[in-house]
């Protein structure tokens, strides 16, 4: 059943102090719009956060993909984020044992958890993944996203795999603030969904890419936020074509919510 509460009438079902948080942006700034931003250069992604910010609730980074990256870059977007009010989400899809991802998550090159509000990980490893990423991301007030379904054909996370997910979820939702998915997996209104490959045309791509629109998203399949990259990078004007994405997104939450 996909829920039509508000944002801000979930927020009392919230046991992460993240989820609370999170759900209240999306209520104050009017947006469920998250960018995914997969580019290669600092400068590119710093520029696209500065005059993206303002539309978006979450910023999605691959920062491994960044060829000169430095730690000032972190520094930079942690300042952008709260210029414009929005929160990092590092899409770092951590599947390793539990004392493993503590340190891809804490050390490294990276230091993931000193800048990046939220994360995500797959179940596959089970129950210790998210253990051994919660040691690191309770104590700094960060949010785990569990991926439950991926965007791209032919992937293998059916509904049992996708019921697994929620089970281990439920074990830390003081950490764990929801899920990647193309639909709901339960009526608890304090999980917050997010789906991928959004487009408002529906397409896909040569590498199995799958895209659906903001409609199917959120009324049919009960998303939250949309998460979009192509149909706004790929733009000629990226703001004009964010605030449309935008308003399509906030659009469809209000006709699900009655």
């Amino acid at each position: 059943m996909i829920t039509t509460l508000t944002y801000s009438e979930r927020i009392h079902y919230c046991i992460s102090p993240l989820a609370k948080y999170l759900l209240r942006l999306l209520d104050e700034k009017k947006t469920n719009l998250a960018l995914s931003a997969d580019v290669t250069s600092a400068q590119t992604l710093l520029e696209l956060a500065d005059e993206l910010g303002p539309e978006i609730c979450i910023l999605k980074t691959h920062i491994d993909i960044i060829e000169d990256f430095s730690p000032a870059l972190t520094i930079e977007l942690r300042k952008l984020a709260h210029q414009h009010s929005f929160l990092i989400f590092e899409d770092r899809k951590f599947a390793d044992i539990g004392n493993t991802v503590k340190y891809q998550y804490a050390s490294g090159m990276y230091h993931i958890a000193d800048w990046a509000d939220i994360i995500n990980a797959h179940s596959l490893p089970g129950p210790g993944i998210v253990q051994g990423l919660a040691k690191i991301g309770r104590p700094k007030n960060r949010g785990l996203l569990l991926l439950a379904e991926m965007s791209s054909k032919g992937h293998l996370m059916d509904e049992d795999y996708q019921q697994h997910t929620l089970k281990i979820a439920e074990q830390f939702a003081d950490f764990t603030i929801g899920f990647i998915t193309q639909q709901v997996l339960s009526t608890d209104p304090h999980w917050i969904n997010l789906t991928p490959g959004v487009k408002l045309a529906i397409s896909d791509d040569a590498l199995g890419q799958q895209y659906i629109t903001p409609e199917q998203a959120i009324c049919k399949q009960g998303s939250d936020i949309i998460i979009v990259g192509r149909g706004i990078l790929e733009a000629e004007d990226k703001r004009a074509k964010a605030q449309e994405y935008r308003e399509a997104g906030w659009q469809n939450y209000l006709k699900r919510c009655g």
